[in-house]
């Protein structure tokens, strides 16, 4: 395979576990970009999903298909999914000649939803490696269910989760807690949404943890777990509602930062990059804004303009 850079341009690489809405997620996120005038596709790379997924460029199940690995090898469908993403590692050339003719696109991947791809297996996160060989800057989104912060141990343990999975991946890493607009609907929340979004002093998590019989002989174990993720201090959140489009912009903010693409391609000093860091939200507010007043309004005469600037 060659080894020229084919892809330069950036993207997104959104992953997390079945349910998290990561398909949703993709196509408002494609619809947001295409609003703003950038070129964007799809890449769908589960093999489960829908044979033709709505607006993808190109589908993983154009290679292969879950359903014809379960019948052919006799394998459940967690076994034919990990033989999937292994099959797509050792045929990367695939890929590479159906993503060649965009260069300069900017990808979104919509990953397959088995956790252990992004916590302990090893294919997933070599093909991501081998897309930024090819010259792709990747961010890795991480959605994760709101509704998990409405049950203080299942917080933590997606806690642990996503942390495994920020150092398995290994690219520069945004997680997200999906649905808000739906959590009022799991039930009532121990403490503010600050709290979980910036994954706070979790001892007080594990006092209200522990204040169940059910959990209270666990206790030690989930301080030990507490201090690891607050020793690492990796972890924190944005909140998202599909349905809220401020929101949806200030998670392409953020992953713009991460992945480096508000910075341009150009050579910078130090200082500029710190500049551009600065002025990264002022730029995307500023965007949005001239879309707002020039884009979607009717064309002014020369009259109105005139009578702005004075």
């Amino acid at each position: 395979m060659a080894e020229e850079c084919v892809l330069a341009g950036f993207g997104q690489a959104v992953i997390g576990p079945p349910g998290s809405g990561k398909s949703t997620y993709v196509r408002a996120m494609h619809a947001l970009l295409t609003s703003m005038g950038r070129k964007a596709c799809i890449i769908n790379l589960d093999p489960a999903g829908e044979e033709e997924e709505p607006g993808a460029a190109v589908s993983l199940r154009e290679l292969l298909g879950l359903e014809e690995v379960m019948s052919e090898l006799r394998l459940g469908p967690n076994g034919a999914l990990l033989y999937c993403m292994e099959y797509l590692q050792t045929n990367l050339d695939w890929l590479q000649s159906r993503l060649q003719s965009m260069r300069g696109t900017y990808f979104l991947f919509d990953c397959p939803g088995q956790v252990e791809l992004y916590t302990h297996h090893p294919a997933l996160p070599s093909i991501l490696r081998r897309l930024g060989e090819w010259g792709l800057r990747l961010c890795a989104v991480h959605l994760v269910d709101s509704h998990y912060c409405t049950d203080p141990a299942k917080f933590i343990s997606v806690l642990c989760t996503s942390l495994s999975t920020m150092l398995h991946v290994e690219l520069p890493h945004v997680n997200i807690l999906s649905k808000m607009d739906l959590i009022e609907q799991y039930g009532r929340l121990a403490f503010n949404m600050d709290y979980y979004t910036e994954v706070m002093d979790l001892s007080y998590l594990v006092d209200h943890l522990t204040s169940d019989p059910f959990f209270r002989r666990h206790r030690r174990l989930h301080e030990k777990l507490a201090e690891v993720i607050e020793d690492y201090g990796l972890v924190t959140f944005i909140p998202l509602s599909i349905k809220d489009e401020q929101s949806l912009q200030k998670v392409l903010s953020t992953v713009d930062k991460a992945s480096g693409f508000c910075y341009g391609d150009q050579q910078r000093s130090l200082g500029n990059l710190m500049s551009v860091a600065v002025g990264a939200d002022f730029h995307f507010a500023s965007t949005l804004a001239f879309q707002e007043k020039y884009v979607e309004q009717e064309p002014r005469t020369v009259e109105e303009e005139n009578s702005d600037l004075s």
